[in-house]
């Protein structure tokens, strides 16, 4: 059987008629060497230019934008609601009103339940009624008496007109009151309790409270 296989003279094996006719794929798609070509293969690495431009495709979902912080769009955050303020105490009432609405009576309360049943209180501007304050300028007071045993009297004498300021006191049993003592002089700070406790207190020293 004959060998199809041309040879030449040369004895070289000379290329098919169908090698001649049928060049490769490559050989059709490589690009000159003269200037620069672009082929129409897909390559793994090309990125897709409807993905890189998200634009051009109406399908593609867009990207989220993040909210800028309030720091970079300089908005200020929201201010803490306002505090609700405090009520005032009764002690920062004006002196006059404080003693009048409030001490006295607290005092009165505070004194019928030791046993006093015909206490007389006034509250009241004038001289201090102890032996040696006769030039003294008047101050105002609290006094108070009952006469369940005796005349019994006490004076409670604010000369600053402040609850804060000094503090004098003076009792006595149907006389002139001799001694006028100071009054609450060791509290840094003067509450309502404090002046009703404190007179209280002094009283009940007295032994005129209670079964004394």
């Amino acid at each position: 059987m004959a060998d199809p296989t041309n040879h030449n003279q040369a004895g070289e094996v000379a290329p098919s008629t169908v090698d001649k006719q049928a060049p490769s794929v490559a050989e059709e798609h490589a690009p000159s060497t003269d200037s620069p070509e672009a082929t129409d293969l897909p390559t793994a690495n090309a990125p897709d230019p409807k993905a890189a431009n998200p634009e051009d495709n109406p399908n593609a979902a867009s990207p989220k934008r993040e909210k800028p912080a309030a720091a970079a769009t300089g908005e200020k955050p929201a201010a803490k609601a306002a505090k609700k303020e405090k009520a005032p105490a009764v002690e920062d009432k004006p002196f006059v009103e404080f003693i009048e609405q409030d001490y006295l009576p607290a005092l009165q309360k505070a004194i019928a339940q030791q046993g006093v049943k015909d206490l007389q209180v006034s509250f009241a501007k004038q001289k201090v009624p102890i032996t040696g304050f006769e030039s003294a300028e008047e101050c105002w007071q609290i006094i108070g008496s009952w006469k369940e045993i005796g005349l019994r009297q006490f004076n409670l004498y604010f000369p600053e007109e402040d609850i804060q300021g000094k503090k004098g006191f003076s009792c006595n049993e149907g006389k002139k009151p001799s001694t006028l003592e100071s009054f609450l002089i060791d509290e840094r700070k003067t509450t309502l309790d404090l002046l009703v406790f404190g007179l209280v207190q002094r009283l009940d020293g007295q032994k005129w409270l209670g079964i004394n």
